[in-house]
């Protein structure tokens, strides 16, 4: 008989690593990818603090977009990906038009998706990618708008899609792989409200392998930030996480409390030995309207 094995849930207080600045008081960069012989990977730190974390399970409709920068969905239908998402050729033909779908059904508003690309981790040492564990937020203004000249169509859409009358956002669409509910490294999110514009920090991000940079975000900690997880998250839920909205450029007449989600993985110290690692796909879109 197989063993069932109880994941961690309920409020936790666990380590998160936030911003720690250069010690030369340069500007903050990453390198992606391949890294140069010799090259420092960054050139900033971190400074790990003790959070408390709460858990979102059973208050999952309590989260919207515009107010937290994250919403949770539940009750998704099984993915149709056959490779058991192992081809990245397999999941941009058969995963990528569930995700446009489900942001088109739950963005209110949405009317145009630009799929631009997607990151799976796993936690297994020979895993070409695993969890994060650095508080971060994937995109900026500035990387936001140069991604929407990248992956429009051509300049004349680009133009069209950033007028000011116009509503563009990058969603990251999150779920896990593993066939049991997470048991461990989980992530967490922060409510956008809760994040003030002094614990946002550019971070340039470069791109050595093609000459590409653009920007994400480091994250300073500040007492008031609040954050969540979802706990024994399984495969057919779903954690909307968007990076940037650009309504919440307008100011407090929008109604859009940032419109940024910084998130980490986590080491959850409930975790038993031996428990399952978690294994995730987040696909990240370029969300246009109302």
């Amino acid at each position: 008989m197989t063993a069932v094995h109880q994941h961690p849930q309920g409020d936790v207080i666990a380590p998160l690593n936030f911003y720690s600045p250069p010690e030369d008081g340069s500007a903050p960069y990453n390198l992606a990818g391949d890294v140069p012989p010799g090259a420092i990977p960054r050139n900033f730190g971190s400074l790990t603090k003790d959070v408390l974390i709460h858990d979102a399970r059973g208050r999952e409709s309590d989260f919207t977009l515009d107010h937290d920068a994250f919403q949770i969905l539940r009750d998704q239908p099984p993915s149709s990906e056959p490779s058991s998402f192992t081809d990245d050729a397999s999941i941009q033909t058969h995963y990528y038009p569930e995700v446009e779908q489900l942001l088109l059904s739950h963005v209110p508003g949405a009317t145009k998706v630009i799929i631009f690309d997607h990151t799976i981790r796993r936690t297994s040492p020979s895993a070409p990618r695993q969890p994060v564990f650095r508080v971060h937020i994937d995109q900026t203004a500035a990387s936001a708008a140069q991604r929407v000249r990248r992956h429009a169509a051509s300049p004349e859409e680009a133009d069209a899609l950033l007028a000011p009358s116009s509503r563009y956002r990058i969603i990251n669409v999150w779920r896990p792989l593993n066939a049991r509910p997470v048991e461990s490294y989980p992530l967490a999110f922060a409510s956008s409200a809760t994040l003030r514009d002094a614990d946002v920090v550019p971070v340039e991000h470069r791109y050595s392998a093609t000459g590409y940079v653009g920007q994400t975000a480091a994250i300073r900690y500040h007492e008031a930030q609040q954050w969540y997880y979802l706990s024994g998250m399984t495969g057919d839920e779903r954690i909307l996480l968007e990076c940037f909205d650009s309504e919440a450029l307008k100011g407090r007449d929008s109604g859009v409390k940032g419109g940024r989600v910084a998130h980490t993985a986590f080491e959850d110290p409930r975790t038993r030995e031996g428990a399952e690692g978690r294994e995730s796909i987040e696909v990240r879109a370029l969300v246009f309207g109302p």
